[in-house]
C-alpha cells in the first residue's frame, strides 16, 4: 500500500527513480562478472581482453548513472536531501538510516573509482586490497534501495531485487564450485556470508519495508507523509 505526498511528480523524482533501478542492475551484473571470474571463460572468440573491456565498461556506467543518480535526488528536492547527505552517512533528515547507506556506497564507489586511477602509482597489492570494497557496495546498495525506495511494493521492485539477489548467489556458487578459494574455511565463510545475507533479507523485508507503516518506521518526516490531493506515493 502507499500514501499519497505533498508534491506532484517531477521528472527529477522520475529520474531518480529509473536511475537507482539501472544503478542497481549495472553494479549487481559487475559484481557477478568479478565474482564469477569470467576471464576464466575466455576463447579465441572472446578473447580475454574483450571480457575485461566489459567488466570494465559496465563499471563505468554504473559510476555515470549513480552520479545521475545522486545528482537529481539533490534537485528533485521532496526529500530535501543536501550535498553533504550523498557523501557523510547519516546525517541526513529523510529516512537517515537508508539513505546513510546509500551515501556508504557511494563513498565506496569513490574509493574504487580514485584508487584505479592511481593504480600504478599506488601498487597492484594496495589497489586489489580497496577494490575489494566493490563487492561490500553491492549490498549495502540493495539494502539502500529497499529502505528508501518510494515503489519498495511494488512487485517490480521486489522482482528486480530478487533477481539482483538471484544472479550473485549464482555467481558466488559458481566460483565455489569451481574451488576458490583454495581455504575450505575460506569457502565455508563466503558461502556463510551469502547465505546469512540471503536468510536476513528474506526475515527483513515483510517485518521491514513490505510491512505496514515502513514509511513512518524508516524516517520519513511527518510533514512528508500526508496531504490530499498529492500524486508522489511513499510506501507505508
Amino acid at each position: 500500500m502507499t500514501l499519497p505526498i505533498a508534491s506532484s511528480g517531477s521528472i527529477d523524482w522520475y529520474l531518480t527513480r529509473s536511475t537507482g533501478a539501472v544503478t542497481l542492475i549495472l553494479l549487481t551484473i559487475t559484481l557477478a562478472l568479478g565474482v564469477a571470474d569470467v576471464t576464466r571463460f575466455s576463447s579465441a572468440r572472446w578473447p580475454r581482453f574483450v571480457i575485461d573491456s566489459l567488466h570494465r565498461n559496465v563499471s563505468l556506467l554504473a559510476v555515470l548513472f549513480l552520479a545521475i543518480h545522486v545528482l537529481t535526488s539533490i534537485l528533485d528536492g521532496f526529500a530535501q536531501i543536501q550535498p553533504i547527505d550523498a557523501v557523510i552517512p547519516f546525517v541526513g533528515s529523510y529516512r537517515p538510516l537508508w539513505l546513510g547507506l546509500g551515501a556508504v556506497a557511494l563513498d565506496l564507489m569513490l574509493a574504487v573509482v580514485l584508487t584505479s586511477m592511481l593504480r600504478r602509482r599506488m601498487g597492484y597489492a594496495t589497489w586489489r586490497t580497496t577494490h575489494w570494497l566493490a563487492y561490500a557496495c553491492w549490498p549495502i546498495a540493495l539494502l539502500h534501495g529497499l529502505g528508501t525506495g518510494s515503489d519498495v511494493q511494488s512487485s517490480w521492485l521486489l522482482y528486480l531485487s530478487l533477481g539482483c539477489l538471484a544472479l550473485v548467489l549464482t555467481a558466488v556458487l559458481a566460483r565455489l564450485a569451481s574451488g576458490w578459494p583454495a581455504d575450505l574455511g575460506v569457502r565455508a565463510g563466503a558461502a556463510g556470508a551469502a547465505a546469512a545475507f540471503s536468510f536476513g533479507l528474506a526475515l527483513w523485508l515483510p517485518a521491514g519495508p513490505l510491512g505496514e507503516h515502513w514509511a513512518r518506521r524508516s524516517g520519513t518526516p511527518a510533514a512528508l507523509l500526508g496531504g490530499h490531493g498529492a500524486k508522489r506515493p511513499v510506501s507505508r
